[in-house]
């Protein structure tokens, strides 16, 4: 069962290689990179950082090729959803809608607060309040998702282009500062040397949890990528374009975060006070602000800030599509009202982007009215995108079994993706790892916060909610591996 393309009951494919392949690069860049990595260095030095990051990275490729296969196999919207509903259970696919959907419905209500602060660096912008312009950015992004599914993947390959651009430039200006061409100083390799600036950082003590506590920061970092999957539905040509833009992933995170992470760690000490905490109103702590202002680039703060914008603008962008689209894909399954799962005539699910968008105001005035809800808010959304990986590796392991349990070659399969079933199992026992981690200080040394604990680990409970919702409701079962539905 494939996406229906005709008027009134379906997507339209219309993405075109190029807007995957920018959709993808722009969930790998974002203010995880351009802000966190500062603090990610800090915590654990450069060697630590660079460790954890290809770490993550790994399990984020495996992941990524596990979606390629199914994606290519079953190109839907709302991929998570389906793939776990049809090759695991019901009750999981359910409750991995809902909880992707209020993430990204959050997303966007944070997002067009934030950029309303960050556009706030320059000051003749201030003639509006913030919450105008919150609700004028909050205006584009709704009218950019009411257009065609292209007017999406357009906008998206410019704000991605940005960011890529941004990137390429810094890993330039960061190298030949490195070497004293830029900046007047020969900084070489001297930040990297054992001893007063060791090789891993002093965090914790300079043990374990100094990585681990960065592979949190790394996992938040490359959240956004799994939107590949999203976009499967709309694809022009699925099988082609999703393998072409999935195989791409590894080598954009080796570039755009190792390399980075690798310049930032050469250039600032890694005990420098000036990488601790950048919040993100502060562009000038930003690693790449002062990486820039280390060559004597004195617009440093003012390019950093505009670009910042962009990320933040694009993942509002990413936000209401990915929302959508999974309200969408649920109504087609069932699993929300069945008039989400229409369409207009320009193939855009027009009801659910006007219920999402109706929630994320909701959200936007509660947290304006009550800024100590933000942490509840957030909280309840925190582990999504881990857990959205969980569903990613299960669904994956299973649809693979299925297929062979039913007599089929994977060779057949016109995207497999390699080292199965090592890919699934290892980024399964990463990501859990990372998800039980998240409180480190209490599972490590015993330090118990009951506060902080029920505001990390929140959103493990709202998942369960739904899942268990459904389950008592439905009393489905785990579907037998020759039971799995594999029709296209």
């Amino acid at each position: 069962m494939t996406e229906e393309h005709n008027d009134n009951s379906g997507v339209q494919r219309k993405l075109k290689a190029r807007h995957l392949t920018m959709i993808a690069i722009g969930g790998c860049i974002g203010t995880g990179l351009f802000m966190a990595s500062g603090e990610a260095i800090h915590q654990a030095g450069p060697g630590g950082a660079v460790l954890a990051y290809i770490a993550i990275g790994v399990m984020v490729y495996f992941l990524m090729t596990s979606l390629g296969e199914m994606a290519t196999y079953l190109p839907v919207s709302g991929s998570f959803s389906t793939y776990a509903s049809r090759f695991v259970d019901p009750s999981l696919g359910y409750a991995l809608g809902w909880n992707y959907w209020f993430n990204w419905v959050i997303t966007v209500a944070v997002d067009v607060s934030i950029a309303a602060l960050v556009i706030s660096y320059w000051e003749p912008l201030s003639f509006l309040p913030p919450w105008a312009w919150s609700l004028l950015f909050f205006g584009i992004i709704l009218g950019l998702n009411t257009l065609s599914v292209k007017a999406y993947g357009e906008s998206e390959y410019w704000f991605a282009f940005i960011k890529v651009i941004t990137v390429i430039v810094f890993l330039g200006v960061g190298l030949l500062t490195i070497f004293g061409i830029l900046g007047g100083e020969y900084i070489g390799f001297k930040n990297f040397t054992i001893g007063d600036a060791p090789f891993i950082g002093d965090g914790f003590s300079g043990k374990f949890l100094t990585v681990l506590g960065v592979f949190l920061i790394a996992g938040f970092s490359f959240q956004g990528t799994e939107l590949i999957g999203i976009t499967a539905g709309e694809s022009e040509n699925p099988e082609k374009n999703i393998p072409k833009a999935i195989k791409q992933v590894f080598w954009r995170i080796l570039i755009f975060y190792i390399l980075s992470i690798f310049v930032i760690g050469l250039i600032i000490p890694y005990t420098s006070p000036e990488l601790l905490g950048a919040d993100i109103t502060e562009v000038a702590k930003s690693p790449f602000t002062l990486v820039f202002e280390k060559a004597h680039w004195a617009f440093a703060a003012a390019l950093m800030n505009a670009v910042i914008l962009t990320s933040i603008l694009s993942a509002g962008n990413s936000g209401m599509y990915a929302s959508t689209r999974m309200l969408y894909a649920m109504g087609k399954d069932g699993m929300a009202h069945r008039s989400f799962g229409r369409t207009n005539k320009n193939g855009v699910p027009i009801l659910s982007l006007l219920a999402t968008a109706l929630v994320v105001l909701l959200i936007f005035i509660i947290q304006s009215i009550t800024p100590k809800a933000v942490d509840f808010i957030l909280a309840a959304s925190g582990l999504t995108g881990f857990i959205a990986w969980l569903g990613i590796a299960i669904s994956h392991y299973r649809f693979r079994r299925a297929y062979v349990a039913q007599g089929h070659n994977p060779k057949q399969l016109v995207y497999r993706a390699k080292l199965f079933p090592f890919g699934p199992i290892f980024a399964f026992i990463l990501c859990l790892c990372v998800i039980i981690g998240q409180d480190s200080k209490m599972i490590f040394e015993g330090i118990v916060d009951w506060h902080g604990i029920f505001i990390t680990y929140m959103g493990i409970p709202f998942f369960l909610f739904f899942y268990f919702y459904h389950k008592l409701k439905y009393k489905t079962k785990l579907i037998p591996l020759k039971e799995v539905d594999l029709k296209r």
